[in-house]
């Protein structure tokens, strides 16, 4: 039964090519007469180039460091290897931008942002930046209102998201739980 399969695969996968082979080379009778003068890129068969849809526009994203707000944590979460506990906590953008940059990223829209409890920083982690314009193709959850925090945990209960939205940009820090 194996090799019964095994060969009626083979004789399908040989008459697929040929088709394929015969599809793709062109037809001889049809072929127009080459021209003195043709440049390579004007040989027949060639189309112009489809045009790319357009790119976003590049977001404004903050420089410098900035305090994006208070947030309090539920539950204890980790970051950066070490246990943070529940309370509330500052959250400042730093200037330093992640390293290494993540594939695809405007390289500024991924920071650290500090955990501040008492004037004293408590944790450092990263806060992707997303655009007010690209907010929707990113994250499907309502945002929080425009300066506002959204604190949750996520399905599963592993992580816990911390939402912040603050002067046209969504910061998004994902802390495990």
């Amino acid at each position: 039964m194996k090799r019964l399969v095994l060969v009626g695969t083979l004789v399908s996968a040989i008459g697929a090519a040929t088709a394929f082979a015969q599809a793709t080379q062109p037809d001889q009778k049809a072929k127009p007469a080459r021209r003195a003068g043709r440049t390579t890129g004007q040989q027949a068969g060639h189309t112009a180039p489809k045009p790319q849809p357009e790119t976003a526009p590049s977001p404004s994203i903050p420089t410098g460091e900035m305090q994006l707000g208070s947030v309090h944590l539920p539950k204890a979460v980790k970051v950066d290897g070490k246990t943070l506990p529940a309370g509330t906590y500052q959250v400042r953008l730093t200037a330093q931008q992640a390293t290494p940059p993540a594939a695809g990223q405007t390289p500024a829209a991924e920071r650290y942002v500090e955990l501040v409890q008492r004037g004293q920083v408590k944790a450092r982690d990263v806060v992707t930046i997303v655009s007010q314009s690209e907010i929707d193709k990113v994250q499907k959850d309502a945002p929080p209102r425009p300066n506002g925090v959204k604190v949750e945990t996520l399905k599963g209960g592993d992580y816990v998201r911390v939402w912040i939205n603050k002067g046209g940009n969504h910061y998004l820090l994902h802390l495990p739980a």
